[in-house]
């Protein structure tokens, strides 16, 4: 298909509303032309002025399977053709939906029992929330309805799960976070721990802490706790050994739910299927996104535990049907997609390729960047990396915002062929490619990032900034 770019990009200034985008600079053309996307290949993309990228952020870390996977398309497309959409209210339902709803009770940790789909993260977790305050009411503890989630958490951007997301320029100007949501201190030992302090005693603190909270809250007012299995958009943070051994009984003690947020970890990425199997985490309920369709289609779920979901069913006599849905819930394309790709991701054991082309990409990280002056901390754990920034590595002084040491590294990567996300809450190049990525691949990687690394750092020490 031949486009007229600048016809495409003058549309697009005039009539698209773009997330996470300085409005103004970008209406008055400071950011310059929007990236037109039109093709994309394995973990490549390929933009409308031919420019090829390697996508070291798998979108937004959701492509796992890669691009250009006609297994899923052709899955799409036979659905399409044979029934576009029907709804699943009232007990309606089609094959594929039943399929992989039967497929992800069986293959989640814990003890699930049912699946409830959405289109986004976003939207699954505000599922959960009200499955939260449903589940406590109808067990006759009307008030257990606060939802503790954690500093730099990242569970969505709509009211309530915005709300759960502990970072502040998403409540700003947005009348958020809600009363019922509070948040507890970030797992992060680089910069939370006292001097001295082990990863284990961090951990300790942390979960004294989080006891602390809902004792002052009251525990009869705490309902759930939602969590990532690591940190996503607050910085790709794997949490400190002993995190999770820690925080659970906390939660027991309490009767407090556990709500894990797989939405970036689910289907693979930390070398594990899912996240909770691989930290030893057993949740009530599950938020799975991204990786379910590797993007092909929109489409999430909340996964809901045995514990919760018998307390619905047994009070349903009570208050009637269960009134919560979408009319998108359960779409059959979503469905087929996510099929589809979860054949890929067990045929080609995309978890197993985490794993081990995994421990490749965070050996390289560490033999290339630990040591550099400007860098603080490598961290990751299977296809998720981080590299954060910092002015002094001896005293962890942070460097003066206004140098903006991530974003231009990111840029940096960019111009040479790789995006890499500059993250939020720091200055970190964050790293999150395509399960299918090969050694040779990370090698290219990490090639690109580190020649951006020191280009920024010769830029810095030319500026006059001591390294």
């Amino acid at each position: 298909m031949i486009i007229n770019i600048k016809d495409i990009a003058e549309k697009d200034r005039n009539s698209v509303l773009h997330p996470f985008t300085q409005l103004q600079d970008f209406a008055s053309g400071k950011l310059g032309e929007p990236t037109i996307v039109e093709t994309g290949k394995g973990i490549h993309i390929q933009d409308a002025y031919g420019n090829q990228l390697i996508d070291g952020f798998a979108g937004l870390y959701c492509v796992n399977v890669g691009y250009g996977r006609t297994e899923v398309a052709e899955a799409i497309s036979r659905q399409a053709y044979r029934l576009a959409y029907y709804h699943s209210y009232a007990a309606h339902t089609t094959d594929e939906l039943a399929i992989l709803s039967d497929r992800l009770v069986k293959m989640a940790p814990g003890k699930m029992s049912k699946v409830f789909y959405g289109m986004s993260g976003s939207d699954a977790n505000e599922t959960q929330a009200k499955l939260v305050w449903y589940y406590n009411n109808l067990r006759g503890k009307p008030t257990k309805k606060k939802i503790i989630s954690r500093e730099r958490g990242y569970h969505g951007c709509s009211v309530v799960s915005g709300s759960m997301t502990g970072m502040s320029f998403y409540h700003d100007h947005m009348d958020l976070p809600l009363p019922q949501i509070t948040h507890t201190g970030v797992p992060h030992h680089y910069w939370g721990a006292h001097l001295g302090e082990t990863e284990r005693e961090f951990s300790a603190r942390r979960a004294v802490e989080l006891d602390q909270l809902i004792e002052q809250l009251g525990p009869d007012n705490v309902g759930g706790f939602i969590a990532e299995p690591v940190l996503g958009t607050g910085g790709i943070t794997p949490p400190p050994e002993g995190y999770w051994e820690a925080i659970q009984p906390v939660l027991k003690k309490h009767d407090v739910l556990l709500i894990a947020d797989e939405v970036i970890t689910g289907f693979g990425r930390t070398g594990s299927m899912f996240g909770s199997q691989h930290y030893g985490i057993e949740p009530d309920l599950i938020t799975v996104a991204k990786g379910l369709t590797s993007a092909y289609f929109p489409l999430s779920a909340a996964i809901v535990g045995e514990k919760v979901y018998q307390v619905l069913e047994d009070g349903a006599d009570r208050v009637g049907a269960f009134s919560h849905g979408y009319t998108y819930s359960g779409h059959p394309i979503g469905a087929a997609a996510a099929n589809a790709v979860l054949d890929i991701v067990e045929k080609e054991d995309l978890p197993g390729n985490a794993r081990d082309v995994g421990a490749y990409f965070q050996a390289q990280l560490k033999e290339k960047f630990a040591q550099l002056p400007i860098v603080g901390e490598v961290r990751g754990v299977g296809l998720m990396g981080a590299i954060e920034f910092v002015g002094d590595r001896e005293s962890k002084t942070r460097f003066d915002p206004s140098l903006k040491v991530g974003a231009r590294v990111s840029k940096t990567a960019r111009d040479g062929g790789l995006i890499a996300r500059a993250m939020p809450h720091g200055d970190i190049l964050g790293f999150a490619p395509p399960l299918v990525t090969t050694k040779e691949e990370i090698d290219e990687i990490v090639l690109i990032a580190e020649k951006a690394v020191r280009s920024v750092m010769d830029d810095l020490v030319r500026g006059g900034q001591k390294l």
